[in-house]
């Protein structure tokens, strides 16, 4: 152990990122900040190859930054040989090499981590500070207070909430501008035959990213993914480049297309920065202040705006809170009993169903889907066949690279799954191929047709939405929500719903070869 003694050790996690963290806002000459490359983390599970890349290169690039203002850091590179494998390992390794007075920390993002960081002053005998994580809006006790006592928790109060909050276009009476809290009537446009979103901005891999995809080829070739082409920001300034086309070439089209997708076009009209935000390259303040600004100069539509508003102050902030609310016991929530096995074509792609292929193809090759392909594509799937949470959850938590427990959980069990019961989704996001060809282009290009509702031929996604619904019955048919759904299944005759099992057994003892 040194005998020379440093005066905090102070912890900087791959998904913080941030200059003005809550953990390096008191840095006094003396303090150490240490950060790691560590296999635990790569590989609690298999994560994209893009994602580890991602992080490894952004937190290299951010140590440097830091050591340009004079700050010391110790920075632990990947190396498969060492035994400092997590976070515990690598901090008792820096308190033999600095003898520090205390560690400090900003609270984690996951549960698992945190519980990690709790353990550490008995382990350590040594004074340990968690501090909040300011980077988001509303922090977990303002969370608890709004939420207790409510019967169900609702995004659309809560981003009420935070409009009110933060002033974000809201008058000066305080009411939302335009005189409602929402424009999602204008957000959901089908996409044109002619629709040429405009290409996303990219950067060429400098020598410390080439450094890393060689680490990643070399250690993580077993992970999902395409490593290359790399093509994303890693640091703060990149980051920003990003925003700023968004602003500028995305944003002002994003509402009213949010929700389409078309086969070759993987990012549409998205910011593209969620990666970055959850990194923290980027803050949530800026980033809506910048959309808020893009509307108050005429650049922008209020429905583009405020749509894009809601989902960083209203979704983002209010999955984080539902989170902390509810774990640990949510990770084990399935109150739909489901329980199938994750196809293995969620890895390969290698399926008939167009719709289903073109978004694990473009997932594959960006670690990137945006949310309608993710929630009403990918995740009405894996709610209509009935697909293990737990598999589930981990496969979302591997392939995106903007994917952490706290985001990724509530999306999957309670958006995607139901398995929540509808903690906070007042119903289950199913549908059948007729949203999917509404929103899309993909099923002109399917094996499947749309237009059959039965047979070998019909679109899967056509029986398995009303065999889910016949499944599920005494759980659901007496939520106000789905009551019309479950009249036209009253309606339907005997052999009709004889059909519908039948299709969906036929699809799901073969489902390897659907």
């Amino acid at each position: 152990m040194s005998t020379k003694k440093a005066g905090a050790l102070r912890l900087v996690l791959g998904d913080q990122l941030t200059h003005s963290l809550t953990s390096l806002d008191s840095y006094e000459d003396g303090d150490v900040v240490i950060m790691g490359e560590l296999y635990d983390e790569a590989s609690y599970v298999k994560h994209h190859k893009k994602k580890i890349a991602f992080l490894f290169s952004a937190m290299r690039h951010f140590a440097d930054e830091l050591k340009s203002k004079d700050i010391k850091v110790d920075y632990h590179s990947f190396d498969p040989k060492s035994d400092l494998k997590s976070f515990t390992q690598l901090l008792k390794s820096a308190i033999d090499d600095h003898n520090p007075e205390k560690i400090i920390v900003t609270a984690p993002g996951e549960y698992r981590v945190l519980e990690e960081m709790k353990s550490w002053r008995d382990q350590f005998e040594i004074d340990v500070q968690i501090l909040g994580d300011d980077r988001f809006i509303s922090d977990s006790d303002e969370f608890n207070e709004w939420a207790q006592d409510r019967k169900s928790l609702r995004m659309e109060y809560f981003y009420r909430d935070m409009r009110r909050k933060t002033g974000l276009l809201m008058d000066d009476d305080n009411k939302p501008v335009g005189g409602e809290w929402n424009y999602d009537s204008e957000n959901r446009e089908s996409p044109p035959d002619d629709l040429s979103p405009p290409k996303p901005i990219t950067f060429e891999p400098d020598e410390i990213t080439k450094e890393v995809l060689e680490l990643v080829e070399a250690h993580f070739d077993s992970h999902f993914g395409d490593l290359k082409p790399f093509t994303m920001a890693v640091t703060r300034k990149q980051a920003l480049e990003v925003l700023d086309h968004f602003i500028t070439d995305r944003l002002p089209d994003f509402g009213r297309y949010q929700d389409a997708m078309v086969q070759g076009q993987p990012f549409m009209y998205h910011s593209l920065i969620s990666a970055y935000l959850n990194a923290g390259l980027l803050t949530a303040r800026e980033v809506v202040g910048r959309a808020e600004a893009a509307y108050q100069d005429g650049d922008v539509p209020l429905n583009s705006a405020e749509g894009f508003i809601r989902q960083i102050i209203g979704w983002r902030e209010f999955i984080r809170g539902v989170y902390w609310y509810y774990m640990p016991d949510y990770a084990d929530m399935n109150a739909l009993e489901a329980d199938r096995a994750l196809p293995s074509w969620f890895w390969t792609a290698e399926t008939k169903m167009n719709c289903m292929r073109q978004c694990i193809t473009e997932t594959k090759e960006n670690a990137y889907a945006h949310h309608i392909q993710r929630l009403m594509v990918l995740g009405n799937f894996a709610l209509l066949a009935g697909l293990s949470p737990k598999e589930v959850n981990e496969w979302y938590l591997i392939v995106y690279a903007d994917a952490y427990e706290w985001v990724e959980m509530p999306n999957v069990h309670g958006m995607i799954l139901y398995a929540d019961n509808g903690a906070f989704a007042s119903k289950p996001y199913a549908a059948s191929g007729t949203y999917i060809n509404k929103m899309s282009d993909y099923c002109k290009s399917c094996s499947y047709s749309v237009t059959k509702k039965n047979g070998p031929k019909a679109c899967p996604f056509n029986y398995l939405y009303w065999d889910f619904l016949n499944r599920h019955q005494d759980t659901l048919k007496k939520n106000p929500r789905t009551g019309m759904m479950y009249s036209t299944l009253k309606r339907m005759g005997d052999e009709k719903i004889q059909a519908i099992k039948d299709d969906s057994q036929r699809f799901f003892k073969n489902i390897e070869d659907s």
